[in-house]
């Protein structure tokens, strides 16, 4: 690979490697991507539509997100400037900062939104540069800001934010956030099942409070027991789900997401959606 000196910078800037650097980057963490889909996809069935700007809302998560990759990978090469990596980052980033600024200037209320996304883009910059990105507290604020796509796509459609929403933001957040601790029960250092234990019996209670607040229809409020399921199974079969090849543990955690998604949407929509906008 050959290094060019950038002395105003002080890094090499690496021009050749695997990939040509007009090629794109793609986020190899699918589940992230799952994630998105279901906290999209959720936020328009509560607002019991999917209209054009829905769609576009869609859109500018998922660059939102695309962006995140490249940008993280830059970080991690502290010696060296990749300009595909840069690059990449600058289109993704101008891509979902148009969508999001001119939603925003349609539907006020994704302010908020916006302003959440930015300050979980500042926590997850911090936490690579500390290289912390694989903490507990670190990966359940990823999972937050992804889930932050619920309320992204409801503002968008509903054109406005309701505590239903909050509540749903929240519920997706706790039940995506529990493979956190499902998954680290495959290492050694993080095998105890105190911190699954402890983190669903938490999860149950602030759901109950969400519930009794009224800020969570009680079948919805009911969704989380799609994760206390997995975690049963997960204890169950320990040997199994420890051991065997990754590419199994995908498939199960997907399984078990998409089953949440689907019922947690059923939950919230009409006998019959409205003809689409």
């Amino acid at each position: 690979m050959i290094a060019i000196s950038e002395a105003s910078l002080g890094l090499p800037i690496e021009w050749s490697g695997s990939k040509p650097w007009y090629r794109p980057t793609f986020s190899p963490e699918h589940g992230v991507l799952l994630v998105l889909f279901g906290a999209v996809l959720t936020g328009a069935s509560l607002a019991q539509a999917w209209t054009w700007q829905t769609s576009l809302a869609f859109l500018g998560a998922f660059l939102g997100l695309q962006a995140e990759h490249p940008l993280t990978v830059q970080i991690k090469q502290r010696r060296s400037l990749k300009p595909r990596y840069l690059l990449w980052t600058a289109i993704y980033g101008a891509g979902a900062i148009a969508i999001a600024g001119w939603l925003t200037l349609q539907h006020p209320c994704l302010i908020w939104v916006c302003g959440g996304g930015a300050i979980a883009l500042g926590v997850n910059v911090w936490a690579v540069l500390r290289r912390q990105q694989k903490v507990i507290a670190t990966e359940i604020s990823m999972f937050s800001a992804i889930c932050l796509s619920t309320l992204f796509a409801y503002g968008t459609t509903a054109d406005g934010l309701t505590t239903s929403a909050v509540g749903f933001w929240i519920l997706n957040t706790l039940f995506f956030s529990s493979a956190v601790f499902t998954i680290k029960l495959r290492k050694i250092k993080t095998s105890s099942l105190q911190g699954s234990l402890v983190y669903h019996g938490s999860a149950i209670a602030l759901i109950s409070l969400l519930y009794g607040m009224g800020w969570l229809l009680p079948l919805t409020a009911l969704t989380f027991a799609i994760a206390v399921l997995k975690l049963v199974v997960i204890i169950g079969q320990r040997d199994w789900y420890c051991n065997c090849r990754f590419e199994y543990i995908a498939r199960f955690e997907t399984y078990f997401a998409l089953s949440y998604t689907a019922l947690a949407c059923l939950t919230v929509l009409p006998a019959r959606l409205p003809p689409p906008v």
